[in-house]
């Protein structure tokens, strides 16, 4: 039974950042950057981190509510922005879209064109601030803030403190425009397009404010937490492609391969990383190695991508959603007939049995909903059933993910089981090597649904019994077809039927047999399975249930095998009897009959349900 079903379980996802964070925070490498005087007063140790997935679940860590300026993260929006105004063609006459291996504040300049390599570095980014649409420099900037301010969820603002640090000091990139003037890559006064560079670069945001600016880039433009559009779709290619190339200065190509994220850092600190359709992250910690990237921030991505199988060029195919169908043990039940007080029982007790039906590709974003949506329905589980059937592959960080939440839910006295995983051989093994000794308790695995559900309602149920199923003997007056015979009545049958007795895996009817009895189970159960398919049974009859009554009806052969789960008594009704009941008592027979018709519609109405579901 559950142990505690008021805790709130936190996700294995906060779970690893938190011990990411951890091992990253000892890491006391690098200097803040002193060549813009603001800069200079940041606190070293600040150090925060943040994941938004593209579905708009966000886990975060540290100093992320922590303002800092965005600096050159600026460059990649901007960019988008200028994409938006001038088309893909006009933009490329002003900045390519080469990477230079220079450093960021680098002049460099085709120099036959005098265009800037790309917009990652300052050169290009200066051109594409003078890209911006508007009837002046302030109305220019105000576009600029008010696209941040959608990437981010939330309305933005400038550092002014910072701004006025940057102005005063950036005499390089002043004279880097009036360079980019002298090559008409500039038009008018170099001046103000200038300072809206500076302007752009002081934008104050937070660690979570990456992360969510991240994930809308991650999701195609939409701001995942808002749904509001930042950059039309057809251009995110553009900005992601140019960020995987030039984003991280001449860091740019080893990151690539190590990380493989399209990714973007700023001098404040800041590290902002997407994966296109999946997830956003953004770190943040103002020490900063010799390229000028946040030294903590590079560890931090390399980490995630390692972790959890984020490299660009090792991308499952992820589709339509993982998650199915999803349904409660009160919504559809076993194939076991249950008697109608545990039916009813049922009805209320196995809403604390929760299945997932899971498809597709299990990665890392993948699965990442699939572990937020237990965990949302965690509260009043005892039970949650995992069906793998339609998995078509798992990898190690899903792998992961599935370990932790089992192992979580365990503690809160939560039981998870996985069907048809057979297939899935990457799981068992790293269930078995992080279980270890507890693999054979909480790795737990059933050949299909119906005999998951039946082992979770037969646990249920074994609170609520007075009287163990094993040991439960039916009389005739409780079986459920003579729920409504008079005592008279019962007597009458009575009289007609024979006991019969079968061992454990005894065939009491096989296909194809002829149909000369009915039975009634007394004590123990029976199981019905069509022929040549003994792993998946039809259904599970119990003491006081009928079964036979079918091919008894319709005079044809037998169409499936019965065989006795456990040691079996019932009472048998033979047709040369029943036809006798008919002659003697009429009324008794067309009462019976009625009562076989009633089941046999219930057991049908059930199996066209949940084919219509499960097919």
């Amino acid at each position: 039974m559950k142990k505690n079903s008021e805790a709130t379980i936190v996700s294995p996802i906060q779970d690893f950042l938190e011990e990411l964070h951890r091992k990253c925070a000892g890491d006391t490498g690098g200097k803040v950057a002193t060549y813009i005087p603001e800069l200079a007063k940041a606190d070293p140790g600040l150090f925060g981190i943040c994941l938004v997935t593209a579905n708009g679940a966000v886990y975060e860590v540290g100093d992320t509510q922590h303002e800092f300026t965005i600096q050159s993260i600026s460059k990649p929006f901007v960019y988008g922005l200028a994409l938006e105004d001038n088309g893909r063609e006009e933009t490329l006459q002003r900045v390519g879209v080469e990477p230079t291996g220079d450093a960021f504040n680098s002049i460099s300049l085709d120099p036959e064109t005098g265009r800037p390599r790309n917009p990652m570095i300052n050169a290009g980014a200066i051109a594409t601030a003078g890209l911006i649409a508007g009837k002046s420099p302030a109305s220019r900037f105000k576009r600029i803030l008010e696209t941040f301010s959608l990437y981010a969820g939330r309305e933005l603002s400038v550092d002014k403190t910072v701004y006025l640090s940057e102005s005063e000091t950036g005499h390089r990139n002043r004279a880097i425009g009036h360079m980019l003037r002298n090559f008409d890559k500039l038009t008018g006064d170099p001046a103000p397009t200038t300072e809206i560079y500076f302007q752009q670069c002081s934008i104050s945001v937070t660690c979570r404010d990456l992360g969510v600016m991240a994930a809308t880039l991650a999701n195609r433009g939409v701001n995942p937490l808002t749904g509001k559009q930042a950059l039309r779709g057809e251009y995110v290619e553009s900005v992601l492609s140019v960020m995987g190339t030039c984003g991280m200065y001449d860091y740019a190509g080893e990151w690539l391969y190590t990380v493989g994220i399209p990714a973007k850092s700023g001098v404040a600190g800041g590290v902002l990383a997407v994966l296109p359709g999946q997830i956003g992250i953004g770190v943040f910690s103002p020490r900063l190695d010799a390229h000028g990237n946040s030294v903590r921030g590079i560890q931090v991505c390399k980490e995630l991508s390692r972790a959890l199988d984020l490299h660009i060029y090792n991308r499952p195919v992820l589709g339509k959603s993982t998650i199915r169908l999803q349904f409660s043990g009160a919504e559809f039940n076993s194939s076991r007939i249950r008697t109608a007080e545990e039916s009813q029982m049922l009805r209320e007790l196995a809403k604390a049995i929760k299945v997932y039906q899971l498809q597709g590709h299990l990665a890392f974003a993948s699965t990442e909903p699939i572990v937020s949506e237990i965990l949302e329905q965690a509260e009043g589980a005892q039970y949650f059933i995992l069906d793998l059937k339609r998995v078509l592959s798992l990898n190690e960080s899903a792998g992961h993910l599935l370990h932790s939440l089992v192992g979580k839910l365990s503690e809160a006295g939560i039981t998870v089981l996985f069907t048809h995983c057979d297939h899935l051989s990457l799981l068992r093994r790293m269930m078995k090597k992080k279980f270890a000794g507890q693999f054979a308790e909480l790795f737990a695995v059933f050949a299909n649904n119906d005999l998951a559900l039946e082992w979770c309602e037969e646990r249920l149920l074994d609170h609520t019994r007075t009287i163990h199923a094993s040991s439960y003997k039916a009389k005739l007056a409780d079986y459920q077809l003579f729920k409504d015979f008079t005592e008279v009545e019962v007597d009458t049958v009575e009289s007609l039927l024979k006991t019969k007795s079968f061992k454990r895996g005894q065939n009491i009817i096989s296909a194809g047999d002829d149909a000369r009895e009915v039975f009634f189970i007394i004590r123990g159960t029976v199981s019905v399975f069509l022929p040549g398919e003994e792993r998946h049974r039809l259904a599970t009859f119990s003491p006081g249930m009928a079964f036979g009554e079918m091919a008894f009806l319709d005079g044809a052969p037998r169409s499936a095998n019965i065989v006795a789960d456990s040691d079996v008594e019932c009472h048998q009704l033979a047709m040369e009897d029943f036809q006798l009941l008919g002659r003697t008592h009429p009324a008794i027979k067309i009462k019976m009959l009625e009562r076989l018709c009633l089941d046999l519609t219930a057991k049908l109405r059930k199996a066209n349900r949940e084919l219509n579901v499960f097919e």
